[in-house]
């Protein structure tokens, strides 16, 4: 386990999780919810973060991250 800083709320935790504990389920509904969109609407390449954000009403630091992860960028790359 790593001693690490939560990328959504900024408080230090310790495990093996991306997130701390008490982020843990809204993480979890954030991936759906973006998983979700890209699945309906796709993933434009002159779309931007922010625009993103605006559609799915989740925080662009953290589409930001969702992006960089595994599991998305093979969806968008697909979806392009």
């Amino acid at each position: 386990m790593e001693f690490k800083k939560c990328p959504r709320c900024g408080n230090f935790f310790h495990s093996d999780l991306e997130v701390c504990q008490n982020c843990k389920t809204n993480e979890i509904l954030d991936m759906q919810k973006f998983r979700s969109y890209i699945e309906t609407n796709g993933i434009r390449a002159c779309e931007n973060v922010q625009q993103m954000s605006v559609d799915t009403g989740i925080n662009s630091k953290n589409l930001n991250r969702y992006l960089l992860n595994d599991e998305f960028s093979e969806m968008v790359n697909n979806k392009l």
